[in-house]
């Protein structure tokens, strides 16, 4: 999980201040240098650990904080403000020219996932309603043209090249097309190399003077840490950017590159790829990120993502089913899908403040292969045994196991595990329509 070292040592700083009534200006020193040493093995920048200690212990060594009846919530609250501002206060949404075609330029150094990035972010454009073309000017890496056409195929967007062509000339002409083909944003993939150096970055300038961009996005590994934050310190100096976007921060960061980038270098951090697939890319927000760090979860982002991937008038349509006690095993296979199609279980419950630790204290027991074998479980019953378990014999209950590879055992637990998630989802429906408020979409033991 990202930030996870990182996390685990700042909670246990602020359990400890948690733990005192009070606390005195030499508690404040003790927990700022631990605060100090979390933050510099976290591979941030040494300046930005520097600063930050320092307006940290100034505003938290104040009579407000000391003389308060819970000193210790009140340095969290400081701790949580100042690397909010740290990672650019607030969201920074990418920009629209206003008159399209939009240039979006993304650059960046080969293994960074610029190319999948692009595809990432032209998906997520076709869901504002924009129409995206992508732009082929990666014309040295083997394959590079062929990968960005067949991850254009796969998001439906079209791909601009010219073969081995001048990528000096092959953006201009981009802008062409795209104005001949109602394209509203254009997306350059540009050339990396394996590290920076000159006749990169000219070539670079040239294109950004041809095509204008309304946004030069640079793609950095966040797994990197300081690297990532070197280099975009290097690339903003030739190019000015607009914006970075920090791919790779579901992995085992360490955080270094999310903290310091936007320090160091004046450039926002404006979206993030939270994992492989196509719609794993997110806007960044500083304040939420610093209350996943912290542990105090992330309730807005997770909120976001049921409301983009449920349906209401399916989740209407469930919530009648389950008062009149018509759910059945197909109902219960879509929503397991549904919540599984959110992101991995781990990061979705660690977006619950306070379940941060806990989730990895069960590092081991969620396996995700379990949802597996329910999917198997459930596809191999005929529609009428989905429909009515009661059905399922002893017979019944072996060729199911047999179909989906697991034991009678499995299929007995999972049948289990599907009347008491009916039953308390009746409960909670029932609970909320007593009190005059609709349930929404209800919740969903799942069976891990």
């Amino acid at each position: 999980m990202a930030f996870e070292g990182l996390s685990d040592r700042l909670q246990e700083v602020f359990r400890k201040l948690r733990g005192k009534g009070k606390i005195t200006e030499e508690d404040v020193k003790m927990a700022m240098r631990e605060v100090r040493l979390a933050l510099l093995e976290a591979d941030v920048n040494y300046k930005v650990v520097k600063d930050f200690v320092a307006n940290v212990s100034q505003r938290a060594i104040g009579h407000d904080v000391l003389q308060s009846v819970t000193p210790g919530q009140q340095v969290i609250k400081i701790v949580h403000d100042e690397m909010t501002r740290l990672m650019g206060e607030a969201e920074n949404k990418l920009t629209m020219a206003p008159k399209p075609p939009t240039v979006f330029m993304v650059v960046g150094l080969q293994g960074a996932g610029k190319t999948t990035t692009v595809a990432k972010l032209a998906k997520s454009l076709i869901k504002q309603g924009r129409r995206p073309l992508l732009v082929a000017c990666d014309v040295y890496r083997p394959a590079a043209i062929k990968q960005l056409q067949v991850l254009g195929e796969q998001v439906g967007v079209p791909v601009f090249s010219m073969g081995q062509g001048n990528p000096v000339d092959i953006a201009p002409a981009s802008l062409e097309f795209a104005n001949a083909n109602n394209r509203d944003v254009v997306i350059i993939d540009t050339a990396g190399r394996l590290h920076i150096n000159q006749e990169l970055m000219d070539e670079l300038a040239d294109i950004k003077d041809r095509v204008k961009p309304q946004e030069v996005l640079l793609v950095v590994d966040a797994m990197t840490g300081q690297d990532a934050v070197n280099v975009a310190e290097a690339f903003n100096n030739e190019l000015a950017l607009t914006g970075v976007i920090l791919t790779k921060l579901d992995g085992d960061t360490r955080g270094g590159a999310a903290l310091s980038v936007k320090a160091v270098t004046g450039c926002p951090i404006k979206l993030v790829g939270m994992g492989e697939k196509l719609d794993a890319l997110e806007v960044f927000h500083p304040d939420r990120m610093a209350s996943r760090i912290l542990g105090m979860g992330d309730i807005l982002t997770l909120v976001e993502k049921a409301q983009d991937k449920f349906d209401q008038s399916q989740a209407r349509e469930m919530e009648r089913k389950i008062r009149q006690q018509e759910f059945t095993l197909d109902d219960f296979l879509q929503q397991m899908q549904q919540v599984r199609s959110m992101g991995p279980l781990e990061d979705l419950l660690g977006m619950i403040p306070g379940m941060g630790k806990h989730v990895r204290s069960m590092q081991g027991e969620i396996d995700e292969r379990e949802l597996s074998h329910v999917e198997a479980i459930i596809k191999s019953m005929t529609p009428a045994e989905r429909r009515n378990p009661q059905i399922l014999n002893g017979s019944r209950k072996k060729r199911v196991a047999r179909g989906s590879g697991t034991r009678v055992q499995d299929v007995n637990r999972l049948l289990k595990q599907f009347e008491d998630a009916r039953k308390l989802m009746k409960q909670l429906t029932d609970l909320t329509g007593k009190k005059g408020k609709r349930a929404g979409f209800p919740n969903l033991k799942l069976p891990f």
